[in-house]
Formats: C-alpha cells, sequence, structure tokens
C-alpha cells in the first residue's frame, strides 16, 4: 500500500493511509487476531455476517425495484455559513 505526501502534508496523508486500510479490512484482520478465535466461534461469526450480507443485497433490492422507500440522504454543510438576506432598510 502506498500514499503519496504532498506539500509536507503528513496529516492528509495519515488520513488518506487510514482510509485506505479501512476499506481493505486491515483494522478488523488486526482485531481478529489478536486472540485465539474458537472454530465453533468462527463458523458463527461467519453465518451471521452472511445473514447480514443478504439481508443488505435484499433490501438494496427492494429499494431498487420501489417496494421500500430509498433512504434520506444527509445534506452535506458547505463549510461557509449561509449569508443573511439583505434587509430593505
Amino acid at each position: 500500500m502506498q500514499v503519496v505526501v504532498r506539500d509536507n502534508n503528513v496529516d492528509q496523508a495519515l488520513k488518506v493511509l487510514k482510509k485506505k486500510m479501512q476499506r481493505e479490512g486491515v483494522f478488523r484482520e488486526m482485531k481478529a487476531r489478536r486472540s485465539y478465535e474458537k472454530p465453533s466461534e468462527k463458523r458463527a461469526r461467519q453465518k451471521a455476517e452472511a445473514v447480514r450480507r443478504a439481508r443488505k443485497l435484499a433490501r438494496k433490492q427492494a429499494q431498487r425495484e420501489g417496494l421500500l422507500p430509498a433512504p434520506k440522504r444527509k445534506a452535506r454543510p458547505t463549510g461557509r455559513p449561509a449569508r443573511p438576506a439583505p434587509s430593505a432598510a
């Protein structure tokens, strides 16, 4: 994995690296390898993950077909406060 540091902005590069590692599942793997997991617990976890994936897929399919309402989108803040309307004085 490789991240380019631009203009000596190490904080931004770290942020990008963490996001890439999160996407790749590195943190989840590190947590899983921290301690031994019994085979029965591993099977139960994998089965629960498979059920979650199947439900998510079914929910998305139902939304595409119009059987369920689409999730509400969050409004993105622009970073600047809105300017007050000019008053007629």
